[in-house]
């Protein structure tokens, strides 16, 4: 539900910034992903490179953790 009500949202022309540990959610829903380490910026990109194609070790570490990639 909270799904569909972020994208009507985003639909609308609205940005919407939202944090979220969800990977699913962040990989469908986001135009951008910011990935963040400590408070500091890892990386930023559309989520199909960021999940696809990560630039930082540490964004490849994370998603090896999490998705199994």
């Amino acid at each position: 539900m909270l799904t569909r009500i972020l994208t009507a949202i985003a639909d609308e022309g609205i940005t919407i910034l939202c944090v979220t540990h969800e990977m699913g959610f962040a990989k469908t829903v986001t135009d951008r992903v910011i990935f963040t380490d400590q408070g500091q910026i890892v990386e930023q990109n559309n989520p199909h490179d960021f999940f696809n194609k990560p630039q930082s070790d540490r964004s490849k570490d994370f998603l090896s953790k999490i998705l199994g990639h």
